[in-house]
């Protein structure tokens, strides 16, 4: 089952870093109120919070590849979706989930900042991007890093969900592996303590970025 472990941290640990990307996008527009757009980035946050992660994998796995064919025939393609990886269906699900709840995660630490930082910022001279990547951010990270601790374990723990389209990582392994010999329980606990495991390791890893950061805050130096 360890053969298993890379696929499982890949799942886990792409989409939060495209889904940090798209929910700091996202946070803004809502922020900020961009015409039209804040409407979309409000219905997106609603139906991907108030709906499970495996939902937005069936979706992602029977909508594109009907879109994908669609302008391939239109457009005269050789190529069909059956040539796209299944993993790339669970980067676009697992994005688009992890988006919603981290431009919520976002928006929250960039508000927890008081508004006069920002403000003294404006008064030496300073942008809006410059003072939010300088100010802001930094302190808006430091309060977002217990949900983003958060997001990654459920994340590792929801790549077990990706068996579902027949990407073997350690869950799917493990079905595998019990059903060659039927040993189901001893395939299962083998399972869980690999995630347990790994979820230890990743609050350590949390707990350490945590003391780095307060050093930080306190006396400028990481």
């Amino acid at each position: 089952m360890l053969k298993a472990l890379p696929l499982t941290l890949v799942i886990a640990i792409v989409p939060l870093f495209t889904g940090f990307i798209v929910g700091g996008l996202v946070a803004f527009i809502r922020m900020y109120r961009v015409k039209y757009l804040h409407r979309i980035a409000q219905f997106y946050v609603s139906f991907f919070r108030g709906t499970p992660l495996l939902l937005h994998i069936m979706l992602v796995y029977f909508a594109i590849p009907m879109i994908f064919d669609a302008i391939a025939v239109k457009n005269g393609w050789s190529m069909r979706s059956s040539a796209i990886p299944l993993i790339l269906f669970i980067f676009v699900a697992f994005t688009l989930n992890v988006g919603a709840y981290m431009s919520e995660t976002i928006r929250s630490g960039i508000l927890s900042v008081s508004k006069d930082q920002l403000e003294s910022a404006y008064s030496v001279g300073m942008t809006t991007w410059q003072g939010m990547r300088r100010i802001v951010l930094p302190q808006a990270l430091h309060v977002s890093l217990p949900n983003l601790l958060s997001k990654f374990i459920s994340l590792l723990h929801g790549s077990s969900l990706a068996f579902m389209i027949s990407l073997q990582e350690i869950n799917g392994t493990a079905h595998i592996v019990a059903m060659r010999n039927w040993k189901y329980l001893e395939a299962y606990i083998a399972a869980a303590v690999i995630y347990w495991i790994l979820t230890i390791i990743a609050e350590n890893i949390s707990s350490f970025l945590e003391k780095r950061m307060n050093v930080y805050n306190r006396s400028g130096v990481a």
